[in-house]
């Protein structure tokens, strides 16, 4: 009767390599070293195990400090740096829009120093936006950094401000001695002011208007870069964070069968804290994206866009009075008006030529048929804004501004019937008189814009600030729960060594 020999399990195996290593002489030993005999052994086989799984812990580590880190710079550049930045450029071009309407105004009214707001005080407003446009020009230079073209754009706009404060001296001080009636000036200041005006709107403007664009764009690309980064380094964490779980639950269940034993309580614990730091991290990380995504799209793309439409909307209400003080350029005027206004708003015309007329009618029938959600409603700014207060819930200040504009349009539209007419002194007391409600009504537009702005103002600081208190804190914690790990690794195979010395 012949007898079949039972094959010795992985375990016996591992065991008598383990007690022939162990009774071998030091030279011995380091020979069976050298040829990886020792990976044969229990105790080879725990340090490697956990060697391999310190060295996940580490990657883990790695990755989720790089993540937060470039979730960190994201913030940063949106929330603190680049993007406040960059919306407070955009003020250069309405401080420089805003100057030359308040001289245009000045110069509209005349001896009649108290039409308008008054001669004071849109003196007094021309030297204010002036202080801001400086101001803006030196924020603009230090976004430049080493970008020398756009440092080059900024000394340009700063020399040409210079220039065109020399021309608006020279046209002021030949319309104080015309001493003429409103909207009667003589041909000399109006030539003053021609230099002055083409140097702001055919450069100035144009130069400024870029500034914005082009650091606006730096921002979207730093914002686009980042963001990816942070999502990446999301799905880098899950990986290395699995790796990592799975090499702890696998040497769970090693030292279970080598050893006979059901749990190792120092491996449970550090498999249930690298599965917190991978899950807590993760949704971190995602919530950050998330908050870094409203930040831009409702907060800073709006705040910006809006802040545009203001711009062109005061550069628009100036060229009101640029129509009226130079007859002889009043057909470019309105035509500049009208581009103006189309980039704030452009209602669908339909087969309508794309004039002065037909915009008034295709504006107030656009808003008149707007209702909050519409995809496209219409195109420009105000397409743009109406798309973001659906997403951001500010539809309800969105409609004030609308119902405000359409106010201001309808003053346009009856102050160039009356100049039409060749009622040039009522149009003039229509835009600047006392008792009119035009200014009234475009200062109700301004203010509704404002506080629409405001809104994604706030949207913007409260993404950021949440932004922030998540990073709190983040800097310490991943090294101190990676150290943690590393010890209680260290604590579960130390006892299962030590049986072996």
């Amino acid at each position: 009767m012949t007898t079949t020999r039972r094959r010795p399990t992985a375990g016996e195996t591992a065991a008598r390599e383990t007690a022939a290593v162990l009774e071998m002489g030091p030279e011995r030993k380091t020979v069976a070293f050298a040829r990886g005999r020792w990976l044969r052994t229990i105790p080879g086989q725990i340090r490697a195990y956990a060697v391999v799984t310190l060295l996940a812990v580490a990657a883990l580590l790695g990755v989720l400090t790089m993540a937060i880190g470039n979730a960190r710079d994201s913030v940063e550049t949106i929330g603190h740096d680049a993007g406040p930045q960059v919306v407070a450029t955009s003020a250069l071009y309405f401080s420089l829009s805003d100057m030359d309407a308040q001289v245009a105004n000045i110069l509209l009214i005349g001896r009649e120093h108290r039409l308008g707001i008054g001669y004071d005080e849109s003196l007094r407003l021309y030297e204010r936006r002036r202080a801001e446009a400086v101001a803006a020009a030196v924020q603009a230079a230090q976004i430049a950094g080493g970008d020398a073209e756009l440092r080059t754009t900024v000394q340009e706009v700063l020399q040409g401000l210079g220039r065109y404060e020399r021309l608006v001296g020279q046209a002021m001080l030949l319309d104080r001695q015309a001493n003429h009636a409103p909207g009667a000036l003589p041909a000399q200041v109006v030539d003053a002011y021609r230099q002055a005006t083409d140097l702001m709107r055919l450069e100035l403007l144009p130069k400024a208007y870029n500034i914005t664009l082009d650091s606006g764009a730096a921002v979207r690309q730093a914002y686009e870069t980042k963001r990816s980064a942070v999502l990446s380094g999301r799905t880098w964490v899950a990986v290395t964070g699995a790796i990592a779980l799975a090499l702890l639950l696998a040497g769970q269940v090693y030292l279970t069968r080598t050893f006979r034993r059901v749990l190792n309580p120092a491996l449970v614990l550090a498999t249930v804290a690298t599965l917190a730091l991978v899950l807590v991290g993760a949704g971190l990380l995602t919530a950050l994206a998330g908050h870094i995504r409203t930040a831009k799209q409702d907060g800073f793309e709006s705040v910006l866009a809006l802040s545009r439409a203001r711009a062109i909307s005061h550069s628009a209400f100036a060229d009101e009075s640029r129509y009226l003080l130079d007859p002889g350029r009043a057909d470019t005027y309105e035509q500049t008006y009208l581009d103006k206004s189309l980039a704030v708003i452009y209602p669908d015309m339909g087969t309508r030529p794309v004039n002065l007329e037909s915009y008034y009618a295709a504006v107030n029938s656009g808003i008149a048929g707007y209702k909050p959600g519409d995809p496209d409603p219409f195109l420009g700014f105000f397409g743009d804004e109406a798309r973001a207060s659906a997403r951001g819930g500010a539809s309800a200040n969105f409609v004030q501004v609308l119902r405000s504009y359409q106010l201001v349009l309808d003053s346009d539209r009856r102050m160039r019937e009356l100049a039409a007419k060749g009622d040039r002194a009522g149009a003039v007391d229509l835009r600047m008189g006392r008792t009119s409600n035009v200014i009234r009504d475009f200062g109700a537009y301004d203010a509704s814009l404002s506080a629409l702005t405001a809104v994604h103002q706030r949207a913007f600081d409260t993404e950021i600030a949440d932004a922030d208190g998540g990073l709190r804190g983040w800097t310490a914690l991943p090294p101190l729960a990676a150290a943690l790990i590393a010890v209680l690794v260290a604590a579960g195979v130390r006892p299962r060594l030590a049986e072996f010395r």
